[in-house]
């Protein structure tokens, strides 16, 4: 049975314009990675409403679970709660638990929940809260969509709380074999090889270092015997 599929959705122009470098979508493929969930896809879109929304319906369309990251700080360009709402055509608006959240971690530290900080409990109808325990304005769940902080801490956080609550399937085993030849004197056999082994992820990744060519040979599965019998099937066309 195939593992559970999942999308990320980066939301952000800072990350399209180069100013920012996306941290997330490393730790979140390391961590679907760890319990059987196959992140299948990445999109970036600007802060735009309509790519939003496109991207979300499709993403959310095509694979069992998705993740945003970016656009629910107190800006006027944190769009994405309303574009997720617009996504799904649910009524959104300061919802009281996201708001008691808020009101008790600004009275605690002396600041305001000025207008601006009260746009972080904008939480579309039917969603359900994700916990952010490093700066704690929450993310959301709607359907099978979790809508998440791109500050990368408050991210991780945020991952650490919807994981458990996902069904899982068969972790990744991935096992690496470095071969100190061109990839085009290796090409040949390594695509007999992933045609014998079908059910086998097998990536040729080059390098060069003092003067020479060479590729790592990383290949990846579900079940051990197969990635072991690829493996052992390799080092003997290429032994060290």
């Amino acid at each position: 049975m195939p593992n559970p599929t999942a999308a990320m959705l980066v939301i952000g122009d800072e990350i399209l314009s180069g100013r920012t470098r996306d941290a997330n979508m490393h730790h979140l493929a390391g961590e679907l990675t760890n319990v059987g969930i196959d992140l299948k896809e990445v999109r970036i879109v600007s802060d735009d409403r309509p790519a939003i929304i496109s991207a979300v319906q499709a993403l959310s369309a095509a694979h069992d679970t998705v993740f945003t990251s970016g656009g629910i700080g107190p800006t006027h360009d944190d769009i994405t709660a309303d574009c997720i709402a617009a996504a799904f055509d649910t009524p959104i608006d300061v919802r009281d638990d996201a708001r008691a959240l808020l009101a008790a971690h600004y009275a605690k530290t002396g600041s305001e929940l000025n207008a601006a900080r009260l746009r972080m409990a904008r939480i579309p109808d039917g969603a359900t809260l994700i916990d952010n325990p490093v700066s704690v304005a929450p993310g959301f769940t709607i359907e099978n969509v979790h809508v998440m902080a791109g500050v990368p801490s408050v991210f991780q956080a945020m991952v650490a709380t919807v994981l458990p609550t996902l069904t899982g399937g068969a972790p990744l085993i991935s096992k690496t074999l470095r071969i100190d030849r061109g990839e085009g004197d290796i090409a040949g056999p390594l695509g007999v090889l992933a045609d014998a082994y079908p059910d086998l992820s097998i990536g040729s990744y080059p390098f060069q270092k003092d003067g020479k060519f060479g590729a790592n040979i990383v290949i990846r599965g579900t079940e051990s015997t197969l990635v072991d019998a690829a493996l052992a099937e390799l080092e003997t066309q290429f032994p060290g």
